[in-house]
């Protein structure tokens, strides 16, 4: 049976940690969807810590924007994470340049992904960041992404069964 879980939270409030505790806890042998494009060597030692941290038990994937590629149909799976996703959909050159495709565009590729992703039965966790929270950015393209994430996040919550704010370190249950 399909189970979505969305947890979002500012930077370092602990949805990857959650979502990984939360993964063991359903599966002995979970999968980790990165979506992360590695932009220098301090980001690619952040994920080697990460992959070392999860140990052995875990089936790490790298997919930067066609989650849909992968058939998990059966699996309990961690996708870490949405707002690098959508800057992979944003930005596909993996740089911001005059080109980038439209917040409605990205928007609607993104959630006709979503959809063909979690079409199969399976168990998808979420991880996103609640980037909206803060003030208005005087830089367009800052403004651009944190419409077009939160427009998404809203999609994520409206399908999801349970969805999971992370407060300092503290699960806070919104919906399920």
């Amino acid at each position: 049976m399909k189970h979505i879980i969305m947890i979002t939270g500012g930077q370092r409030s602990g949805k990857s940690s959650k979502a990984e505790e939360l993964a063991l806890s359903l599966s002995d042998n979970p999968v980790y969807l990165a979506t992360a494009h590695i932009w220098d060597d301090e980001f690619r030692e952040r994920v080697q810590r990460h992959q070392e941290r999860r140990g052995p038990q875990w089936t790490n994937i790298e997919e930067e924007i066609y989650l849909s590629r992968h058939d998990l149909t059966g699996r309990v799976v961690v996708i870490d994470c949405v707002t690098l996703w959508l800057t992979n959909w944003l930005m596909p050159d993996g740089s911001p340049s005059g080109n980038t495709p439209s917040v409605d565009a990205v928007l609607a590729n993104a959630k006709a992904e979503f959809d063909k992703f979690t079409q199969p039965d399976a168990t998808y966790i979420f991880v996103t960041n609640e980037i909206g929270s803060g003030g208005v950015s005087d830089n367009a393209l800052q403004r651009r992404f944190t419409d077009l994430q939160g427009w998404m996040n809203q999609y994520i919550a409206q399908k999801a069964d349970e969805v999971i704010l992370m407060v300092s370190g503290i699960a806070v249950r919104v919906k399920g």
